[in-house]
């Protein structure tokens, strides 16, 4: 078999043949078997091929409809082959994994059409995949415990023997489990403080058996933002541990719905510290054959912990439409920070004489001490709190402190911009007002290629975009009125979008009490897991789907998604991430609310034409419009050529 789908000549530039290739796709080959040909598509490949031999990094803003995906994908696979390494795939979510890969995506088109042999393989984030402890405990403790005992059960033979295995075998994917809600899930899933290193089980875990084949890919890796922000934080501390990291290396990455980059690497850049995982961790040396000295040094270390989350706890308070906490900093606070770091201090230097007897087992000892150098590196941060951004978070088991470094910019231009690989960004919202400024300075890109191609679809005559009256000040009550009416009007087949999770939750609350909408079917998410939600919106024609994070990425073609209802602008949330933005901003609401509105928004209205023959109804339901008639014409200028805001 060929390495490249093309007759390779030595002599002459690599990406100057692929370019001539994907040429010949997309004017010969791609037309032969009923594709239409689209000049967007033309002009982005000659980009993507400058970007790549340059080894810089692109913006590609291509409307819906321009066949992106199938333009970024040629050239990482081709570059992938020359280079030998293969190719990173990160999209912003497991949805639009799902549309990469299904047996109708892209990358079947490519190997149908182009006679192409693609070895792509999913590296799915660990909060995917089951975690056995947990499942135990689950099925031994608490609500629901006959369900997954039911789970347990269905477990493949070969987890709980000692045979070694023939064959890799996929298991523990949150897909396998959708009938599970997200609470429920949560119980068995896989997070942040599980010892994953110490775990007898890792070598028999879906997780840890998915991540070796996925390592061996010679063409793609296709994973999230949040995975591949999680490769580049945990490198260092991997490799320190005698890990290999997340990720091999790879000969390019591109971003699939970039522009939600900064959000993923918020969410893996950060420092999380919690009670019960200190205390479960330190006490393990408790077990061995240790000095007095140390054991009452743990006993007060634990104490400490306990009292610190203590006052922690009242020095929290909630933030509407988040689930992060606010954390007050007082005096009585950040003494009980530098107490518990003081013990600390004292365990790490009993430690140095501890290992010198060999009495502690070397592997566990070497954990301990790499989170102990991790908490000490977290609180001094959080001391320093002028240089951090954080916040608590409630949990089953206690309260999370996260603690974020502002310099996030300064890590992803050192460990992502500063490889010197080729790096796309693809989306339909990479540009506010013609400028990628926004983008860019929130990733600390200073260099980069950039362009812009609309989409090619008409949507004068297909696309209604509706602003309902609103007398009393569009309040909850007049926007379900709004949202009955709109949804009378298409039978359903509606996308509901939610800027919160309060909102859905309210508005799920409210739904059985109206008696218009006893006759329509309504998915909501957070009951099952999401891509099957998503195909059971796609089965169901004239059913509704209501979600929070389904701005981006969902592409319903056809009459099941004719109706989009945006419940709220999408402002950002008034969390202490954002509040740090906007205290770094000359102007908060010109540079950090309203370019990050006006991106989700256009994405948001952007999931109803997916085809030419799409039409449909948007309907805005966002009270500001009424007020504010500044805003409302920066949200008309989102709108397509030929398409007003117009009353109900």
């Amino acid at each position: 078999m060929n390495r490249y789908p093309f007759a390779y000549e030595q002599g002459k530039p690599f990406l100057q043949q692929v370019g001539e290739w994907v040429a010949d796709v997309f004017y010969d080959i791609l037309p032969e078997a009923g594709f239409e040909v689209r000049d967007e598509q033309i002009f982005m490949a000659y980009q993507l091929e400058r970007a790549f031999a340059e080894k810089a990094t692109i913006f590609a803003e291509a409307g819906v409809g321009t066949g992106k995906t199938l333009v970024y994908l040629l050239y990482a696979v081709c570059y992938a082959r020359y280079v030998g390494k293969p190719a990173v795939i990160a999209c912003a979510d497991e949805s639009l994994i799902e549309q990469l890969v299904k047996p109708e995506g892209d990358l079947a088109k490519i190997a149908r059409h182009l006679h192409m042999a693609i070895d792509a393989r999913l590296g799915k984030s660990p909060d995917r995949y089951l975690c056995l402890v947990k499942l135990d405990n689950a099925r031994l403790n608490g609500e629901d415990a006959e369900v997954y005992q039911s789970l347990h059960e269905e477990l493949p033979d070969f987890v709980y023997k000692s045979e070694a295995m023939q064959a890799f075998y996929a298991y523990g994917d949150r897909k396998q489990y959708a009938h599970l809600n997200d609470e429920q899930w949560s119980r068995i899933g896989w997070d942040a403080f599980q010892d994953c290193f110490v775990c007898d089980r890792r070598h028999r875990c879906g997780q840890t058996l998915s991540r070796d084949r996925y390592r061996q890919s010679a063409d793609l890796i296709v994973c999230s933002h949040d995975f591949y922000m999680e490769h580049v934080w945990t490198y260092e501390g991997r490799k320190r541990e005698g890990q290999l990291p997340l990720l091999p290396e790879h000969s390019s990455v591109v971003f699939d719905e970039g522009h939600l980059l900064e959000s993923a690497a918020q969410k893996a850049l950060t420092y999380r510290l919690k009670h019960s995982v200190f205390e479960e961790l330190i006490a393990r040396l408790l077990q061995g054959e240790i000095r007095e000295s140390l054991a009452f040094r743990i006993e007060e270390a634990i104490d400490r912990s306990a009292l610190l989350f203590d006052v922690l706890a009242k020095q929290t308070r909630p933030v509407p439409g988040s689930d992060r906490k606010e954390v007050i900093l007082n005096d009585r606070l950040l003494q009980e920070v530098r107490l518990f770091q003081g013990v600390v201090d004292e365990i790490e230097e009993e430690l140095v004489f501890e290992s010198e007897l060999y009495t502690l087992n070397e592997y566990h000892l070497r954990i301990v001490e790499e989170h102990l150098e991790m908490m000490q590196k977290a609180l001094n941060l959080f001391r320093g709190a002028d240089r951090v951004i954080c916040w608590a978070q409630d949990g089953a088991d206690g309260l999370t402190l996260v603690i974020m470094p502002r310099a996030v910019k300064e890590v992803l231009k050192e460990r992502v911009f500063g490889l010197k690989l080729p790096i796309v960004f693809s989306s339909a919202t990479l540009s506010v007002d013609g400028s990628f400024g926004y983008v860019a300075e929130s990733l600390g890109i200073e260099k980069y290629l950039s362009f812009s191609v609309n989409s090619p679809y008409e949507y004068e005559g297909r696309m209604d975009v509706v602003l309902p009256e609103a007398t009393n000040g569009a309040g909850f009550s007049e926007k379900l009125e709004a949202a009955v009416r709109s949804l009378s009007r298409s039978g359903g087949r509606a996308l509901v979008l939610f800027a919160d999770k309060s909102d859905l939750r309210r508005f799920k609350e409210a739904v059985p009490s109206v008696e218009a909408l006893s006759e329509l079917r309504f998915l909501f998410e957070g009951d099952r897991e999401i891509s099957d939600l998503i195909g059971a919106f796609q089965q169901d024609e004239t059913s509704i789907l209501c979600a929070v994070s389904l701005w981006e990425g969902l592409d319903v073609p056809g009459p099941s998604l004719s109706n989009v209802i945006v419940w709220s602008l999408p402002f950002p949330p008034q969390d202490p991430v954002f509040a740090a933005k906007r205290q770094a901003a000359t102007d908060p609401y010109a540079e950090v609310d309203l370019p990050y509105m006006l991106l989700r928004l256009k994405q948001g209205m952007g999931r109803l034409i997916r085809t030419r023959e799409d039409r449909g109804e948007i309907v805005l339901l966002g009270e500001e419009l009424h007020r504010d008639e500044s805003l409302r014409l920066r949200v008309e200028a989102l709108l397509p050529d030929g398409v007003r805001l117009g009353a109900e």
